[in-house]
């Protein structure tokens, strides 16, 4: 079978979780730990990184960092994983979603104007499949408003808008190494910050809201996300090879776009100003029966595809939720088709792919 993803891991990996292993700290207090968390500030550009136990935790925590509570509304994206508005739940504030750019799926920053409010305390900006938001349109609104931007670049490791590293734009940036992502520890997360003052409550709620000047002192009610040093081991061996990871990230994107170029099927796309590094590669045929046409014939060849992200506002749990038009994410998440996209994919294997998917729309 040829998987929509697997990680791609090397013999650094291995020898760093058995030396981690032999050296009896498996908990978050070895040494790797820390190695982990400078190495990913560096590639970011940061002065601070935390490692978490997940993506979702680095999102919980990174809103509890930033004060955002009852009363607040945060402005996110319709078309996202829905642990991005499960975490404003969890803080008690409300999720308003905006829709996306139809060619990028990223934040729309005209539909964000459309659902500010007086309660809005912050903007979610998604790099959605590995592809930047408008960095400069969603940091203008968050100027002008007084408002904080939290960066989920939890699919989009080494993006850049216009130069400059995803998760490093806004006041703070959260990651996830879940097993599926670009680089992975199996399960999970990392907090990318500039400012002090987060990074100083993110340190204190990370580890059980305990005082990191008086031990078992707990000023507040924290939170057990912390990193395991088996975990860090694996994902320094991940960082090891960051850049190999990501070339063949890109170059199996640019292997798709030259085989589906005559087809007249839309697909990921690379705007001029942004470096995406296509966490996974989408087709968008022009109807529903196409698209199940595409899927079944590469299911019977064992090739394995998913549909995209559910629009948020039509989730059970946010029915009710203050959403404004989502039109692109709707026609999105209708038609858009996830192909195979892991680093370890070949190019024989995308030229089959393809093959297959040419076959449905002649």
């Amino acid at each position: 079978m040829i998987p929509v993803s697997e990680p791609s891991i090397g013999d650094a990996e291995l020898e760093y979780v058995r030396e981690a292993i032999e050296s009896g700290w498996v908990s978050p207090r070895g040494d790797y730990v820390r190695e982990f968390e400078d190495g990913f500030s560096d590639i970011v550009g940061t002065d601070y990184a935390f490692a978490t136990s997940s993506g979702t935790a680095a999102l919980h925590l990174s809103l509890v960092a930033c004060d955002i509570g009852p009363g607040d509304e945060v402005i996110v994206p319709d078309l996202t994983w829905i642990a991005c508005a499960n975490v404003v739940e969890y803080v008690g504030a409300e999720p308003v979603f905006a829709d996306v750019d139809p060619e990028t799926l990223t934040l729309d920053p005209e539909s964000v104007e459309d659902v500010l409010s007086p309660q809005t305390a912050a903007i979610m900006p998604v790099h959605l499949y590995g592809h930047p938001c408008d960095m400069d349109a969603v940091q203008a609104i968050a100027n002008r408003e007084d408002l904080l931007v939290v960066e989920d670049a939890a699919e989009a490791h080494g993006a850049e808008f216009k130069g400059q590293q995803v998760g490093s734009i806004g006041d703070i940036g959260c990651f996830s190494f879940y097993g599926n992502k670009i680089l992975t520890t199996g399960q999970g997360g990392i907090i990318t910050t500039d400012c002090r003052e987060i990074a100083e409550e993110v340190r204190l709620y990370r580890r059980d809201g305990m005082s990191t000047e008086r031990k078992y002192h707990h000023p507040v009610i924290g939170y057990n996300y912390r990193l395991t040093n088996l975990q860090a081991a694996f994902g320094v061996g991940q960082l090891e090879r960051f850049d190999e990871i990501l070339e063949q990230k890109r170059q199996n994107a640019v292997r798709y776009q030259e085989n589906l170029a005559d087809t007249g099927l839309d697909h990921s796309i690379e705007r001029e100003w942004a470096t995406s590094v296509y966490w996974m590669f989408n087709v968008f045929p022009s109807d529903v029966e196409t698209r199940n046409q595409i899927q079944t014939a590469l299911s019977e060849a064992d090739i394995e595809t998913r549909p995209l992200f559910e629009p948020l506002n039509q989730q059970s749990p946010y029915v009710d939720a203050i959403a404004a038009d989502c039109d692109a994410s709707e026609v999105a998440s209708n038609l858009g088709l996830t192909l195979p996209s892991g680093a370890p994919l070949t190019g024989d294997e995308i030229d089959r792919i393809c093959k297959i998917v040419a076959d449905q729309l002649d």
